[in-house]
């Protein structure tokens, strides 16, 4: 059992509801709260030779843009507001297994480890889980959830698990 724990109440934990493929570009889909009312949409937007893609909230405002950067040697998607960077989500091969460091500006570097592909993972701040990611939540096929660590930045987190996603449906 995370920190979250598994149960329904809201104890200030924000969770979320997405569906593991990511829309094509060109593409909108709506990210679902615990209530079932859409909490964020995910436009994207075809836009040059990157793949960009626009999270906005309910009422249509955009919370950030997620940039992906292919002419690096390193993958690397970029997360914007208000045209400044505020995160860098990169892959990095530890081994034989894959995780993501995130850097985030003003603050300290987030860490993502565990099952990418199958959407089963979390994210850690110094060794403080701040998200959790899992499929094993639903039983409805292609969707997964997030669960945000309360007093955390939720527009950042879920923009770094669409990042996440990005370079995880690529592999």
């Amino acid at each position: 059992m995370g920190i979250f724990g598994r149960n329904n109440d809201h104890d200030g934990v924000r969770r979320f509801r997405m569906r593991t493929k990511l829309a094509s570009i060109g593409d909108d889909f709506w990210i679902e709260d615990q209530d079932g009312e859409r909490a964020y949409k995910v436009d994207g937007k075809a836009m040059r030779i990157r793949e960009t893609f626009i999270l906005e909230d309910s009422g249509g405002r955009e919370v950030a843009k997620i940039q992906e950067r292919k002419l690096s040697v390193r993958d690397k998607i970029a997360i914007e507001r208000d045209g400044e960077s505020v995160a860098t989500v990169r892959k990095a091969l530890i081994g034989f297994r894959d995780r993501f460091s995130i850097d985030v500006k003003g603050g300290a570097e987030l860490k993502a480890r565990g099952d990418f592909i199958d959407r089963e993972y979390e994210i850690e701040r110094d060794g403080d889980v701040v998200a959790e990611v899992s499929q094993k939540w639903f039983r409805i096929r292609n969707t997964y959830g997030v669960q945000v660590r309360a007093g955390e930045d939720e527009a950042l987190m879920l923009a770094i698990v669409v990042a996440i996603g990005l370079v995880s449906d690529e592999d």
